[in-house]
């Protein structure tokens, strides 16, 4: 409703409604970068700018200038000081290791290396959310919707990552949510799924 009717949610913060409306016009520039097939730094930083800008002007599309610490993770960040090199070598690593890896894996592994770097004072998991989608639909796959329920799988499977280096759990989710994600668009379309009877 905000974005297609431009109508607010009564009771909701003001915060709220730019962020909805921020995030329509990043998902829009993402959908731009389709057919480029590969992930660039200043990318990421534009999509974080999009979406951010209305929140905190200043701060969007920006590296962090201090520390972060995330409730309940229990890992520690990169300082600011190292974000513009690990950034760059996240670049770097999407295009040496973008052919040898499925995509599915590949966009999980980009979205555990964006989200553990944590380069922006906030937004990193939406950040993180829309560059892997980016690198899903650039091989030809649906998004990876993510919806509340399975938040807390989410959030466990990153943080066993960060804390353990151990990317399996959340790769074999996000290829989970990419079926499912398939099986909803065929359900909608009145396509059985071809494992379905």
């Amino acid at each position: 409703m905000v974005l297609e009717d431009g109508l607010t949610v009564g009771g909701r913060p003001l915060r709220d409604f730019y962020e909805t409306v921020g995030h329509g016009a990043a998902y829009d520039f993402m959908f731009s970068l389709i057919g480029e097939r590969k992930i660039a730094v200043e990318d990421i930083r534009t999509m974080h700018r999009l979406f951010y800008r209305q929140v905190d002007e200043a701060r969007a599309g920006t590296w962090r200038d201090r520390p972060v610490i995330v409730t309940g993770s229990g890992y520690v960040f990169p300082a600011p000081a190292e974000i513009e090199q690990q950034m760059q070598s996240l670049e770097d690593w999407a295009a040496a290791r973008r052919d040898e890896l499925h995509p599915v894996e590949f966009a999980a592994l980009l979205h555990l290396k964006l989200v553990t770097i944590h380069p922006f004072i906030d937004g990193n998991g939406r950040t993180s959310r829309l560059v892997m989608n980016l690198a899903l639909l650039q091989d030809g796959y649906q998004l990876a919707v993510i919806p509340p329920v399975c938040r807390a799988d989410y959030l466990s499977a990153i943080r066993r990552y960060q804390l353990q280096g151990d990317s399996e759990a959340f790769v074999s989710f996000i290829a989970d949510r990419v079926v499912e994600s398939e099986k909803e668009i065929l359900r909608l379309l009145h396509i059985p799924f071809p494992t379905e009877k």
